[in-house]
């Protein structure tokens, strides 16, 4: 127990977390040099594509110290993306240290800063180390500076180059003298935690477990804590990084775990596995369950791939514990979920996701944040769908959900980012200044920060700007419905709920721009923009014009009058029976208007 070490690498996005795992993996000898590679524990195509890790991976390491002892190290690689903070969280729960890692070349952002507090407050050894010390850019005693300024650390800190593995040493002796080891007994029973479960489908669900206390054997039979069933153990390991397997693993340790569990809800992350004979009298912690930020709806283009949507959907909740999704119906689009995720970029993510891994072809309806109505019978309703809402008498209050805003930005940006805040509605709260930077605090308005708030924040302050929020509150505001009606019938996977100020203008720029994407038939089609059940704006995509007296050569006149008038029969009908496909691309407008 005293030789092993549990820690998480957490760090702002892009300062270099999953590289500085590669170098103690090559160190420590868990892959040869033949098989050594970049970005060894990001694992899915999309992280390689993207850059950026999106899932928390461990790996179980042997070090030998300068003291000649060897340890085993127990490394978990987080994201450093804001969407994917439920990641970082339950990564923590397993460790009894940090790493807090911070690019020497940019220095403290606004995630630095909430990943700090967040293993204070969990009661984690923290340990910072400054990267990227190798570049010609990187300023260690500014940086170093900037540290004891915002945040307060006083402790000794690391320099080091994930890159060129300078540093890293140093660094592990340091993680051995100051990271505790497991506090749990061997001779305790069982207490194992799941941080993390997916589905296979040789091996069916494979859950990554840490061990608190006793010992997990090939062969046991266990329990999940409050449920019923029994499952056996069939198999057990770590990875090194490759996948090791062990005949048992002990308190301390960190692996992967086989159980013939049938049902999904039992290998939900944060469930406590025990002992069937000999099973603990308590849950060992209480997971917090996270909220989702933002709502949309995900169909299938071909309805014949609803059940593979449906079953693909369960296994993938399984491995994200932060995802939810409930089955829904459109008289538009059929069957389909409405799903709830932390941003727009983990929304990308999952559908992404989706269409990779189980090959379907989904459509997305734009995305929404929770509005909370307070009634007049005072009675409080949530809603994450606007098609729920319908303004009458009941409605008291309409309010919108407020984020707590934290923004790091030199000083020379001051001036942009206060103007963007109140392009969005922020409030001012808070102004703190470190020597070039500057701490801001906003109250903005949640469904202002999650369509494009992120990216004119770095695009003002060309990179150098950070920002971490989070919900605060609801509050009363002048909201309003914005339904799209093409020829006069509601798109019920169409509406939004804005802000009253900028209705009218969004009302026009929607519709000029599905009427960009649809294509002209042989009658007209009126496209048009309502808020609160009045038409606020409209335009009309003209018909085509079919010439059917061309054929004509002279003659009597009777003919034409004959042939117009069956056109005009033929086209009444066509009007009465008119149906105007939605395609993939169409809605896709919807998406892309709240990312502009």
């Amino acid at each position: 127990m005293k030789k092993i070490r549990n820690f998480s690498i957490i760090a702002h996005i892009n300062h270099g977390k999953t590289t500085l795992s590669d170098r103690i993996i090559q160190i420590c000898g868990g892959l040869n040099p033949r098989e050594m590679t970049n970005q060894v524990l990001d694992t899915m195509d999309l992280e390689k594509e993207r850059g950026i890790t999106i899932k928390a991976q461990n790996v179980s390491l042997k070090y030998k110290s300068k003291n000649g002892e060897i340890y085993k190290i127990n490394l978990i690689d987080t994201p450093g993306h804001i969407d994917f903070s439920y990641e970082v969280y339950k990564s923590l729960i397993a460790c009894e240290g940090v790493i807090l890692l911070i690019d020497s070349t940019q220095g403290i952002e606004a995630q630095t800063i909430s990943n700090y507090y967040k293993a204070v407050k969990m009661n984690l050894d923290i340990i910072i180390v400054l990267n990227k010390i190798d570049l010609l850019t990187s300023n260690i005693k500014h940086v170093s500076k900037e540290i004891k300024n915002v945040i307060g650390y006083k402790k000794k800190i690391i320099n080091c180059s994930s890159k060129t593995g300078e540093g890293i040493i140093n660094l592990l002796e340091n993680i051995i003298s100051n990271i505790s080891y497991p506090k749990g007994k061997i001779e305790n029973p069982l207490q194992a935690i799941i941080i993390d479960s997916w589905f296979d489908n040789y091996r069916g669900i494979i859950s990554i477990i840490c061990i608190k206390n006793g010992i997990i054997k090939i062969g046991d039979k266990i329990i999940i804590v409050n449920k019923k069933n029994i499952y056996n153990v069939e198999d057990l390991g770590i990875f090194t990084p490759k996948k090791k397997k062990k005949n048992f693993l002990i308190c301390g340790e960190v692996g992967w775990l086989i159980y013939s569990i049938k049902n999904i809800n039992d290998a939900k992350v944060g469930n406590i596995i025990t002992s069937f004979l000999n099973p603990t009298k308590k849950n060992l912690y209480k997971f917090k369950e996270i909220k989702p930020q933002i709502y949309a709806a995900l169909f299938p283009t071909n309805t014949i791939q609803y059940k593979l949507f449906s079953n693909s959907i369960k296994k993938l909740k399984l491995n994200d514990n932060s995802f939810f999704y409930e089955p829904i119906t459109s008289s538009s689009l059929g069957l389909g979920f409405r799903c709830g995720f932390l941003g727009l970029l983990h929304l990308d993510i999952i559908k992404e996701r989706l269409e990779r891994e189980y090959n379907l072809n989904l459509i997305i309806t734009t995305p929404n944040v929770i509005y909370e109505i307070y009634t007049n019978n005072k009675k409080i309703i949530y809603i994450d769908n606007p098609n729920k809402l319908t303004f009458n008498d009941k409605i008291k209050e309409l309010r919108e959900p407020i984020a707590k805003c934290n923004i790091l930005t030199p000083k020379k940006y001051l001036g942009k980012i206060i103007k963007l805040c109140i392009q969005k509605r922020g409030i001012f709260k808070k102004i703190i200044y470190y020597n070039n930077q500057i701490y801001l605090i906003y109250e903005i308005p949640m469904s202002e920060i999650i369509i494009d708030f992120l990216n004119k924040l770095k695009s003002i302050t060309n990179g150098y700007a950070s920002l971490n929020y989070n919900f605060k509150y609801y509050k009363k505001s002048d909201l309003v419905k914005i339904n799209i009606l093409i020829n006069k019938k509601k798109i019920d996977a169409i509406s939004w709920i804005i802000h009253k100020k900028n209705s009218y203008n969004f009302c026009i720029k929607i519709v000029e721009k599905f009427k960009k994407k649809i294509p002209r038939q042989q009658f007209d089609i009126f496209i048009q923009a309502s808020i609160n059940s009045n038409i606020i704006y409209s335009s009309k995509i003209k018909q085509f014009r079919k010439n059917v007296i061309t054929k004509c050569y002279g003659g009597d006149i009777s003919r034409k009058k004959k042939l117009l008038k069956k056109q005009k029969i033929g086209k009444k009908k066509m009007k009465k029976f008119n149906n105007i496909t939605l395609t993939k691309e169409m809605f896709l407008i919807f998406y892309k208007i709240n990312n502009k």
